[in-house]
């Protein structure tokens, strides 16, 4: 449900990064310069965030830093962001949240021991203790809502919403409410960024011959619907997405 890893720039130069369409949601808790990000464009210089959150998004996510930007993240999946933050996950959908937008005492208090705190050993066993702690204590998720997120992640996308729903004996309406709260997105947008997500995997991996290739195994239709998802994904079409990895 959660990993946690240190961030820190010593280049002092700027430096800018594209990340695509994924099923993590990070929070980041920053010492040093701000990182400029926006969701789905270039970001500006009134884009700057130190420390944030920000829930699952249809879009790629461009980050621009200084070269002297320093951070403690923690990624979460949706139902531990859930878990997590105790808020319904839609509220973050699409959005950059910084810490005093999210108004969280616990969490505002965390980024303040972190930042008096000069060893980054130090700072990554506070920040894995507290993530754990709320993590155990946070709302309890529904089995149906769990169960069905498995579901798509392990087919890789592949899953049938409809089926899904009747197997739980729900209806799809009712299924769609239940992500809506606890993940942020729809289970088909889940399930698409799910198929996206294993074929960048093929792609790095090298495992098939081309594109057409790796669209037939992740059940696109064909090779334009991949080269789509990756347009509203990454922001970019697969070929140059794949030289700059």
């Amino acid at each position: 449900m959660v990993e946690i890893g240190l961030y820190r720039e010593l280049s002092g130069a700027p430096m800018p990064q594209l990340e695509t369409a994924s099923l993590v949601v990070p929070l980041l808790i920053g010492f040093a310069e701000p990182f400029e990000i926006a969701l789905g464009r270039r970001p500006s210089i009134d884009d700057g965030y130190q420390s944030f959150t920000s829930g699952l998004c249809l879009q790629p996510v461009n980050i621009m830093s200084a070269g002297r930007c320093s951070c403690v993240q923690i990624s979460f999946t949706p139902l531990g962001a859930r878990r997590f933050f105790g808020l319904p996950m839609h509220e973050l959908t699409s959005r950059m949240v910084t810490l005093g937008e999210l108004g969280d005492r616990s969490v505002d208090r965390l980024r303040q021991q972190l930042g008096e705190e000069a060893s980054w050993d130090r700072r990554l066993v506070i920040a894995e203790r507290f993530a754990i702690d709320r993590l155990r204590n946070g709302p309890e998720l529904s089995r149906g809502t769990a169960w069905a997120y498995d579901r798509i992640l392990a087919t890789n996308g592949r899953a049938k919403v409809a089926r899904l729903a009747a197997e739980l004996d729900w209806s799809r309406k009712h299924l769609a409410a239940r992500f809506h709260e606890e993940v942020g997105l729809p289970p088909k947008a889940v399930a698409r960024i799910a198929r996206f997500m294993r074929a960048q995997s093929l792609a790095r991996a090298r495992t098939e011959s081309g594109w057409a290739d790796i669209a037939a195994g992740c059940g696109y239709a064909d090779q334009a619907h991949l080269a789509r998802d990756f347009r509203e994904f990454a922001g970019t079409t697969p070929s140059a997405w794949l030289a700059g990895t």
